[in-house]
């Protein structure tokens, strides 16, 4: 007798076959954790001179309003966004920014227990109205970024370099 068709077995076979080659061939989708950790860090301090261009914090009735500006402060291998609107120096309850995705504090980011992360270079990085980056807040226009100003992101993988350059506050990640 002759066939002209396959039958149902012979297809399921096939596919099953199929199915376990393209699983097999398939990329590995997983992100490596130092680039996602580093691409992060990066987008929040962008995020943190958006923010410092548009909520404008001169008042010209107010010596130390310099003191507010918006912050990224690196401790240990978290970090924190805020502006410090009490001027006490650390952030406190209703300071932290807000992630607009999520809409959660954008605040103790613990990069060391989401992506393993084992050290990163202490930091704090304020921007002004304009987008200038700054190094410190102890006066008005005190700790202006002149030079490129480097955070390192240290994994058991590699490292990660994010670079911050002065006077525009353009925000660059190598991997040496």
């Amino acid at each position: 007798m002759k066939r002209f068709a396959f039958t149902l077995l012979e297809l399921v076979f096939v596919l099953i076959v199929i199915g376990i080659l393209a699983v097999l061939a398939m990329p590995n989708f997983r992100g490596h954790p130092l680039q996602d950790a580093a691409q992060q860090v990066a987008d929040h301090i962008r995020y943190t001179q958006h923010l410092a261009m548009i909520d404008d914090k001169y008042d010209p009735s107010d010596t130390t309003w310099w003191q507010t500006r918006w912050q990224l402060t690196i401790a240990g291998t978290s970090y924190d966004l805020y502006s410090d609107r009490d001027k006490d120096g650390a952030l406190t309850a209703g300071e932290a920014a807000v992630d607009p995705l999520t809409k959660t504090p954008i605040a103790a980011i613990d990069l060391g227990a989401d992506y393993g992360i084992t050290a990163i270079t202490a930091a704090t990085i304020a921007f002004d109205n304009m987008g200038r980056p700054y190094n410190a807040l102890a006066t008005i226009y005190g700790g202006l970024i002149q030079a490129d100003t480097n955070i390192t992101l240290s994994h058991n993988d590699g490292q990660a370099i994010i670079t911050i350059h002065p006077e525009t506050g353009y925000v660059s990640v190598t991997y040496p």
